[in-house]
């Protein structure tokens, strides 16, 4: 290498793709190795964390719990905002990619490091993530991503150069799924979800049952909120973590959040990911439903149209970015009042709404009503029609006159 580094922070998960890196760092950089490990919820894949890192040639390995963070400054704020990616995705990698960077940049300034690294494969979307998160907040650390430098090809070609250097693995040949855990969601790629027409192994899943092993009896929920925020579960009060969590359990036991997305990646190509979300969906579709009842016309729909933008942004890794920045003050503008309470209806994979309720709700039962009413003259909508329909009315007339064909003359009546 031309460029040599002499202390490298690297995001380390103890998977495959960062578990022979820290060899080949060495090897090829001939740097001290500090691994990072953050906590983000992935539960037991931190078992031993440290002490593999070690064994396997870093100097140390800093493992952070960053689960408030996480839930309170990535997951809420994209939930608020309605975002959702190409339909489906709830963006749980997106949004955690930026998270560890930002601390991997912290911990490179606070232990004299010149360079991070990632384990990213030059074929997705994370490597874009990180590194725009490093040049955001510290453009002169030396960037190393091995996959775009060294030899190796594939994952069999990963675990082989493990099994050469007897760097202790998970992964097998049969078993080779690529998944991302963390306290939002979990994801799968790769193995047979290669082939888009192929279904997903059932074992494959691991936060959710299949929805015909789900509960026989229905389960009601409550999910309450505050200036958009969800502040409770049926009645309790919770912590955002442990809302997050309760509601993990609640909405795998149904089967709840399954996603299976054939979807853009950033670099070009399409890929097939399968996501399990149950928490997240449940409080997206609660937010979704308080705000049709907080939120005016013109304010749902406008942030509609931001909403896509905004998980674009995230889905890029495009996070520490001023029009995001932006975004999020009109978002938190209009939240004020999404204050209230939902209650969801759950049965074998489906979520059903069973209730809404607010104080700041703009829905008038007295001008909704089909019964008889004393507060809305339905005369008056004789004359809003013809306001209305007056640019159709003016377009017919043109025709009438013989100025030009128009779609009066394109009509299709039987006389």
């Amino acid at each position: 290498m031309s460029v040599k580094a002499k202390k490298v922070v690297l995001a380390y998960s103890g998977g495959l793709d960062t578990s022979i890196i820290i060899p080949w760092l060495k090897d090829n950089y001939g740097a001290e190795v500090i691994a990072f490990a953050a906590d983000i919820g992935q539960g037991s894949e931190l078992k031993g964390l440290e002490e593999k890192a070690i064994r396997t040639g870093a100097s140390k390995c800093i493992i952070e719990d960053l689960r408030e963070e996480f839930i309170c400054e990535f997951a809420l704020p994209t939930l608020r905002a309605g975002a959702v990616y190409e339909r489906k995705y709830l963006l749980g990698t997106s949004f955690a990619r930026p998270l560890i960077a930002r601390r991997q940049v912290e911990i490179a300034e606070q232990e004299g490091a010149d360079a991070v690294s990632h384990g990213c494969t030059g074929k997705g979307n994370d490597q874009v993530r990180f590194e725009l998160t490093y040049k955001a907040l510290n453009p002169k650390l030396l960037v190393i991503a091995p996959w775009r430098e060294w030899d190796i090809k594939s994952r069999e070609d990963e675990i082989d150069y493990a099994q050469d250097r007897k760097v202790p693995i998970t992964a097998t040949k049969e078993k080779i799924y690529s998944e991302d855990r963390n306290l939002w969601h979990l994801s799968h790629e790769g193995g047979i979800l290669e082939n888009p027409w192929a279904e997903p192994e059932e074992n494959m899943y691991t936060l959710t049952v299949s929805p015909e092993k789900a509960p026989d009896t229905p389960q009601y929920i409550e999910i309450e909120f505050d200036n958009g925020n969800p502040i409770a579960v049926d009645g309790k009060k919770l912590r955002p973590v442990q809302i997050v969590d309760t509601l993990n359990k609640i909405g795998g036991t149904h089967g709840v959040g399954r996603v299976d997305l054939v979807e853009n990646r950033l670099v070009g190509m399409k890929s097939r990911g399968v996501y399990e979300t149950p928490g997240g969906t449940l409080l997206l579709v609660a937010h979704r439903e308080l705000e049709s009842l907080t939120l005016d016309k013109a304010t749902l729909h406008y942030k509609d149209i931001l909403a896509g933008k905004y998980a674009e942004l995230v889905y890029n890794g495009q996070w520490f970015t001023p029009l995001r920045y932006a975004m999020d003050a009109f978002i938190d503008s209009i939240q004020v009042r999404v204050t209230g309470a939902v209650r969801l209806k759950l049965y074998k994979g489906n979520i059903i709404i069973a209730g809404r309720k607010s104080p700041y709700s703009l829905y008038r039962e007295d001008l909704a009503t089909f019964a008889e009413d004393s507060v809305y003259n339905q005369k008056e909508a004789e004359g809003f029609i013809n306001l209305f329909g007056l640019p159709n009315k003016v377009e017919a007339l043109l025709d009438l006159a013989g100025v030009r064909n128009t779609m009066y003359r394109e009509r299709r009546y039987k006389r």
